[in-house]
């Protein structure tokens, strides 16, 4: 199964280009899933159901989320309702929407996703996110209830990434950590064959702080001074974030690598998909 994962959309233009690139990408490379992460979409902090829908409908099968997953309150209206649309799993019982979920991919493989956000340096800490991802395995084991299983692991800490993509080592596809906006270089295949990268990276304008226009994040640095808000970069995107090929027979990852395509970093597409 070829599985594509783009980290964090950034504002309009970096929703945009997912847009426009995203059903080219699914034909050119043939692929039969796509997970897509959206919390900062909606002018660099949270989505909207109209967002949400329009990332569905230019082929994302699943769009997961993270911190900022409330901050348009629409979304607490739309999330109960819509089954591709997860917020972080470890959130107190009752909040509302879902953690997960299980899907169907063009080739015909369940697929489990998992949105689950880490604690260090994070806001709002949530329950403990290895307990919430033994409780995701468990309710649907790799090989029995699921043909693949992806978790999203929105988190600040690489140490934090990286325990937990060892602790769910072999029970899991592929874990990939999202939040820093910054692709890292990560990308390998542990030893008990789940893929992992510690970051995504972001899909906007790298012409920026991580996302935003860089001047009021340059200025609070420089005065301790707040002129004004953090407002999404307008520039041209780049789309990042991570291709794998699952095992078929095993749900393991076979081969990752590195997603970058846009004007600003260097780019780069998985070859195993030429």
């Amino acid at each position: 199964m070829r599985l594509l994962f783009l980290g964090d959309m950034v504002g309009k233009t970096g929703r945009t280009a997912v847009w426009e690139q995203l059903p080219g990408l699914i034909s050119d490379f043939k692929l039969d899933f796509v997970i897509v992460n959206g919390e900062n979409a909606a002018g660099g902090f949270g989505i909207t159901e109209e967002i949400f829908r329009e990332t569905i409908a230019a082929g994302a099968d699943v769009v997961t989320t993270g911190n900022h997953v409330w901050d348009q309150r629409d979304a607490l209206a739309f999330a109960p309702r819509e089954q591709r649309f997860l917020r972080p799993s470890n959130f107190p019982k009752g909040t509302p929407g879902r953690g997960s979920g299980v899907y169907i991919a063009r080739s015909g493989a369940r697929v489990l996703v998992a949105n689950i956000m880490g604690r260090v340096f994070m806001h709002p800490e949530l329950d403990d996110p290895f307990q919430a991802g033994e409780r995701e395995l468990a309710a649907c084991p790799l090989g029995e209830q699921a043909d693949a299983v992806v978790i999203d692991f929105h988190a600040e800490a690489t140490s934090e990434k990286i325990c937990f993509a060892h602790f769910v080592d072999g029970r899991a596809s592929l874990v990939v950590g999202t939040h820093t906006h910054q692709p890292t270089a990560d990308h390998q295949i542990l030893n008990g064959g789940t893929g992992y990268l510690s970051d995504a990276g972001m899909c906007g304008d790298y012409d920026s702080s991580l996302g935003m226009d860089k001047e009021e994040p340059l200025n609070r640095f420089l005065s301790k001074v707040p002129k004004g808000r953090f407002e999404a970069a307008t520039g041209p995107a780049t789309l990042c974030g991570v291709g794998v090929n699952i095992s078929d027979r095993t749900g393991l990852t076979e081969k990752i690598a590195p997603f970058r395509r846009g004007p600003r970093l260097e780019e780069t597409a998985p070859s195993f998909w030429s």
